[in-house]
């Protein structure tokens, strides 16, 4: 590299990247694994991510994913355990001090006053929408009408706050696209493709769930209202009811558990509740026959994702961007017990051999080292990459 070159590439590594989220599961969840994946990937990029998230106490500690300050916040009545920032003068108080070269946030309501902080302090700032207004405002019961109407409002709001709005697919973006926003990017996120790989099945512990010639199914998902999990517990009647021997596991936990046991009480309906150990999660998603994605308002789906890169097909909500996800990987089904069963049957008549293959190579698509390029693209931060044979990380194009 010439000496200007290098002097071009000190210039514009190291960015301090401040993030700040809400509606964090306390244990796991896809945007928990979104966050942690992409602070590692901006440290390894030679950036400074500081996350900042609500807990139950204070504490501000460095781990792989670069700097986690856990600022306290209330539990939001009704959601199982998500906590909120609400501290203004608090969180104010912290990025003053941090002094961000850039500004992500992962939450369009509560922390959309960052926005106009971030342009008094001439900061870059980017807003992710991890889900679509309208999705999740009609999953929570509200007309479609209106549902939209409130969506409008509340993206236009964010679209003005922010230097930019990252969606992870295109159908995400089209709510955007819908009130002429013009400053959307899209970013997708990605995949642990060696932690989630084929080669985790495990015949013993398939045989914990599922006798000889029966189908198992895997669910993983938090039990809450948005993720509609009981279409899944109606899929596997459906199927009983037809003669196929199915078993369903439920990966996760949330409020509807207990209402979601009582509805499977009959049918043979294993809930491991909050898998911790990633590996076991993983071994179980390779093991099972297909994987069942029954959220409507998904903008991307790791859950769903990760059960791909382990070769297991998946039945996604038609509602949800995991279509786009999907390709032919899997299937999508209206958001009802009948459609997922007969999608169910549909992709089992496919050659198991063929359907797993399709499955990983379609997870391929979707490496965290192509997800953190694009997020850092619309930073307008300099992509770095890990020279052949492992050597220092240089800007793109300096090399």
């Amino acid at each position: 590299m010439s000496a200007r070159g290098m002097a071009d590439a000190s210039a514009v590594a190291g960015l301090r990247i401040v993030r700040m989220a809400n509606f964090v599961a306390p244990a796991s969840g896809g945007l928990r694994t979104a966050l942690r994946e992409l602070g590692a990937g901006y440290l390894a990029a030679g950036h400074e991510p500081v996350l900042i998230v609500p807990g139950a106490r204070a504490s501000d500690r460095m781990t792989a994913q670069g700097r986690v300050i856990t600022v306290p916040g209330p539990v939001l009545p009704g959601t199982g355990g998500y906590r909120v920032l609400t501290d203004r003068r608090v969180l104010t108080g912290l990025l003053e001090q941090l002094a961000p070269d850039r500004l992500e946030i992962s939450d369009r309501t509560t922390l959309r006053w960052t926005g106009e902080w971030a342009r008094r302090s001439r900061v870059p700032a980017v807003m992710v929408s991890h889900e679509t207004a309208d999705g999740v405002l009609r999953t929570w019961g509200l007309p479609e009408g209106a549902a939209r109407r409130a969506a409008d409002r509340l993206n236009r709001l964010s679209a003005h706050a922010y230097s930019r709005v990252v969606c992870t697919t295109e159908w995400a973006e089209r709510e955007f696209v819908r009130i002429k926003a013009r400053n959307v990017v899209r970013a997708p996120l990605g995949v642990d493709l060696l932690g989630c790989r084929p080669g985790l099945r495990d015949l013993a512990l398939r045989a914990r769930y599922a006798g000889e010639g029966e189908v198992l199914l895997v669910m993983g998902s938090r039990l809450s209202v948005e993720k509609r999990p009981g279409t899944a517990i109606d899929a596997v009647r459906v199927l009983r009811e037809r003669g196929v021997a199915v078993r369903l596991v439920v990966a996760g936990d949330g409020p509807l558990r207990a209402r979601l046991e009582e509805k499977a009480r009959a049918l043979p309906v294993s809930f491991l509740g909050h898998v911790a150990d990633r590996g076991r999660l993983a071994a179980l998603q390779a093991t099972s026959d297909l994987c069942l994605a029954p959220g409507p308002a998904e903008t991307f789906g790791l859950a769903a994702l990760e059960a791909l890169a382990c070769g297991t097909p998946v039945v996604a909500s038609a509602s949800s961007a995991l279509a786009e996800i999907l390709g032919s990987a899997g299937a999508v089904a209206a958001d009802d017990g009948a459609a997922f069963a007969d999608a169910v049957e549909a992709l089992l008549e496919r050659p198991e051999r063929l359907r797993r293959h399709a499955a990983r190579m379609r997870a391929e698509c979707f490496g965290w080292d192509r997800a953190v390029a694009a997020f850092l693209a619309a930073h307008e931060a300099p992509v770095l990459r890990v020279a052949a044979g492992g050597g220092a990380l240089v800007p793109e194009g300096l090399s």
